[in-house]
């Protein structure tokens, strides 16, 4: 398992909120075009960037992150207002190393169904596509947390991976931005009913122990980003951590 470090962008600024809530936003004193420098020198192959504010359908941020993920060599897996198969293709064309698909995919019947055309047969292009999955109360949470969908969790999943997707970024929204620890039990839950998905974690990890306490579980990866602004976690942990899984492999 490897650790993404996370950044989340509001208004062109470095934010992170707490459960999702965009009254409860913590801005940091630091670019993205900083962040993602300080991470690449670091030695972090991968950074998980989302645009809040594509996330509730504004698109005023695109331009402002394209041009700045344009400039770096790092894989970015980027999320936030995705809601068309010509969009992801058009993001994965552009260099986008993992798309992040979300909102439209819970509430556009036929999103995935017509991506999962694009995706059939095609193994390299599925390896860049990742589901979201925003869970409270195994609840799943849509246009930025503030929907909820009938759909039940482990009904989605099966019909993700029947379509052809694998891979699942999946969020605890209960405990993101809290830093009380990661939501092992909801990961447990995921991989007992398919044990083979490609699982990311996100939300809450707040120490080295939550992450060594997410690798016994078997995930690819958790994201980072609240214990990382904080001094929780180094980026000098992140490398060594890393380093460490690569060399695992």
């Amino acid at each position: 398992m490897y650790i993404i470090p996370a950044v989340d962008v509001l208004n062109q600024k470095v934010v992170r909120l707490r459960e999702g809530d965009y009254n409860q936003v913590t801005e940091y004193e630091v670019s993205l075009e900083e962040q993602i420098t300080t991470y690449q020198s670091n030695g972090t192959e991968f950074v998980h960037i989302i645009d809040l504010n594509g996330a509730k359908g504004d698109f005023s941020n695109q331009q402002y992150l394209f041009d700045i993920i344009k400039k770096t060599d790092m894989k970015v897996q980027y999320g936030g207002g995705v809601r068309s198969v010509e969009k992801v293709k058009e993001l994965i064309d552009a260099g986008i190393h993992r798309v992040i698909v979300g909102t439209q995919a819970i509430t556009n019947p036929s999103f995935l169904e017509d991506l999962s055309k694009e995706v059939s047969g095609n193994k390299k292009l599925s390896d860049h596509i990742v589901v979201a999955i925003d869970v409270l109360d195994e609840v799943i949470k849509y246009s930025g947390w503030m929907e909820s969908s009938p759909i039940k969790l482990l009904d989605y999943v099966d019909k993700c991976l029947n379509l052809g997707f694998f891979r699942f970024l999946c969020t605890d929204i209960s405990k993101d931005g809290k830093l009380g620890g990661a939501g092992v039990e909801l990961y447990k839950k995921l991989l007992a009913h398919s044990p083979f998905i490609k699982l990311i974690a996100s939300g809450g990890i707040s120490s080295m122990k939550d992450i060594e306490e997410l690798n016994h579980l078997k995930l690819e990866s958790c994201v980072v980003g609240k214990a990382i602004y904080e001094n929780r976690i180094s980026i000098e942990d992140v490398k060594m951590w890393n380093l460490k899984a690569l060399t695992s492999l």
